[in-house]
């Protein structure tokens, strides 16, 4: 999203719903220069675009929910939202996000995607009035251009994130998982119950998640995701814990780097305490580094209530980047 700067949009600015398909190449060529602009280590594809933007469900319909604006022909930026109701409280957050070319910035064009963002969200809230509270609940980096743009809409942080990395894999512990568990392979045929696990892992944290068979399918159907770099803890036919690992070799071209992502690590609650993480943790490292990584990263909630902070620091995992989840009030500011 464009910084503060100009509030007017631009003459010929034009806002659109999303064209399934036809937009993926230059919506992912927009999130790139974004990225590389304000210097995120992440990197779109078309294939991971539209594994994202697959399999429509109530909460998250690209077709319905996906903003391209259009400047003289050109697509400049895009903008969406998805919903999910809050685990501990009758909140439900609908969770906007969007990308302007670094080349047409500061034109009033994050403004004008963040208007009608908050406008189309309001609709949907209103169409689903059942008791629970609806807030608008994007994220923005520390210290760039997006969360700039939400403060000065009146949005304020609600919680902090971090992005860790273990900057290299040598002197990795080799953490063998305690007695009675054993790692075993997953087939497709176990996706259910492992997203089922996975989800169940968080649901005393903060905030919520889709926990749909759509947002599982979008997440397995991911054209990254390795089963092969899943390391899942079982004992017996119960899925104690995991680590859903990923390597993403179009990123890692182009960003120069070798690195291995632990995208998700989880612990359903009655296997806490018992050191399982930390066996997973380890045993990722020392599978990334078998498959030719020379880093890892993942991603960690500054507060999380099971300490995990201090496991990855204890891991060799240091914080590299903040971001902030930001709240403000559905009827905040409404038209």
């Amino acid at each position: 999203m464009s910084p503060a700067g100009a509030s007017t949009p631009p003459p010929g600015l034009h806002l659109r719903s999303y064209r399934p398909g036809e937009d993926l190449a230059p919506l992912v060529e927009i999130m790139n220069a974004e990225n590389e602009a304000d210097r995120v280590p992440e990197r779109e594809t078309t294939e991971s675009l539209a594994a994202a933007f697959g399999h429509p469900s109530d909460s998250f319909d690209p077709a319905r929910d996906v903003i391209v604006a259009e400047l003289e022909g050109r697509a400049v930026g895009v903008a969406g939202h998805d919903w999910v109701d809050a685990r501990s409280e009758p909140e439900r957050s609908f969770r906007l996000w969007g990308a302007v070319h670094p080349d047409v910035r500061r034109r009033g064009i994050g403004t004008a995607l963040l208007t009608e963002q908050e406008r189309r969200a309001r609709h949907q809230a209103a169409a689903m009035d059942d008791g629970r509270r609806p807030i608008l609940a994007p994220f923005a980096g520390h210290d760039r251009p997006g969360a700039a743009l939400l403060e000065r809409h009146g949005y304020t942080v609600a919680r902090w994130f971090l992005e860790m990395v273990r900057p290299h894999l040598d002197d990795i512990e080799d953490v063998q998982l305690p007695a009675g568990f054993e790692l075993r392979g997953v087939t497709r045929e176990h996706y259910p119950i492992l997203w089922r696990a996975n989800r169940e892992a968080f649901r005393d944290h903060w905030g919520g998640s889709d926990e749909s068979e759509a947002a599982m399918t979008r997440f397995f159907d991911r054209p990254d995701a390795d089963p092969a770099l899943w390391l899942i803890a079982w004992e017996g036919d119960e899925i104690a814990a995991g680590v859903l690992n990923t390597i993403h070799p179009h990123e890692n071209a182009a960003l120069g780097v070798q690195r291995g992502w632990l995208d998700s690590v989880f612990t359903r609650r009655a296997w806490r305490r018992r050191g399982l993480a930390r066996a997973l943790i380890s045993q990722s490292l020392l599978l990334l580094r078998e498959r030719g990584m020379t880093s890892a990263a993942l991603g960690v909630d500054a507060d999380n209530p099971t300490g995990a902070l201090g496991l990855y620091e204890d891991a060799g995992f240091e914080v590299d980047d903040r971001f902030m989840a930001f709240r403000k009030p559905m009827d905040a500011d409404a038209a």
